[in-house]
């Protein structure tokens, strides 16, 4: 293992010589889709709980859909079956969108994580005390003020450890985007496997690598849920 560190260790993080691979990249995939899908998933929880029919099985729609599927379907959907339609070939802007396997596993990431982190965030809303939503009331607010500044940040803080619990399952499922040729870490302990033969060690480097991180995100989420989550703990006489 020594002898692949040595010889692979700037492909396993950063590069490869010519273009951005392995941790790099896994980062850059989690991020990505992790913030999008969380700046999506926050106006689609409130219209999943919406009292307009039409508006709240809309979005159960998109999200039975995309919970309902497997990641990896989705990620070839994107990669492979949009391109081959011919209105996507016909228009240069999608027809360019389509053929790069980064945006397409960008894309796939960022529509699954969204799906999943809709009904987390929307079951926290539902669950918002009554009593917090009649006081605000009682103080004049209106809805979006309603929404703005009792109902979601209250909402959010008690979906972060559900949170958090997606988040680690999605850095988990960034290990699919070598279907679309994304150099990720699973991707590079695939070609150090070809290269060297030496499949426990090429994948037991990915697997440490994984598992730092996790102990990282972890850490983080542990001390968000330490911060923002102090009013519900146990208080001491």
């Amino acid at each position: 293992m020594i002898e692949i560190i040595q010889e692979y260790w700037k492909n396993y993080l950063f590069t490869d010589g010519y273009r951005v691979t392995g941790l790099a990249i896994t980062m850059w995939l989690l991020v990505i889709s992790i913030g999008l899908g969380f700046c999506l998933s926050v106006p689609l929880a409130v219209a999943r709980v919406s009292k307009n029919k039409l508006l709240s099985r809309s979005v159960w729609l998109y999200t039975y859909v995309f919970r309902g599927t497997p990641l990896y379907v989705q990620l070839l959907l994107c990669y492979t079956g949009l391109y081959s339609l011919q209105v996507v070939r016909d228009h240069m802007l999608l027809a360019e969108f389509f053929r790069s396997g980064m945006n397409c596993t960008l894309l796939a990431f960022t529509l699954n994580t969204c799906a999943y982190t809709t009904e987390i965030f929307a079951g926290a809303i539902k669950a918002t005390p009554y009593g917090e939503i009649e006081a605000a009331r009682a103080y004049g607010m209106s809805g979006f003020t309603l929404y703005r500044r009792v109902i979601l940040p209250s909402a959010l803080r008690r979906a972060l450890p559900y949170y958090s619990n997606e988040v680690i399952l999605m850095l988990h499922a960034t290990t699919v985007a070598f279907t679309a040729t994304v150099p990720d870490i699973l991707k590079i302990a695939r070609d150090v496997n070809s290269a060297t033969y030496q499949s426990f060690e090429a994948f037991g480097i990915a697997a440490l690598l994984y598992l730092c991180i996790s102990f990282a995100l972890v850490w983080l989420f542990r001390r968000a849920e330490h911060r923002w989550l102090a009013y519900l703990r146990p208080q001491g006489k």
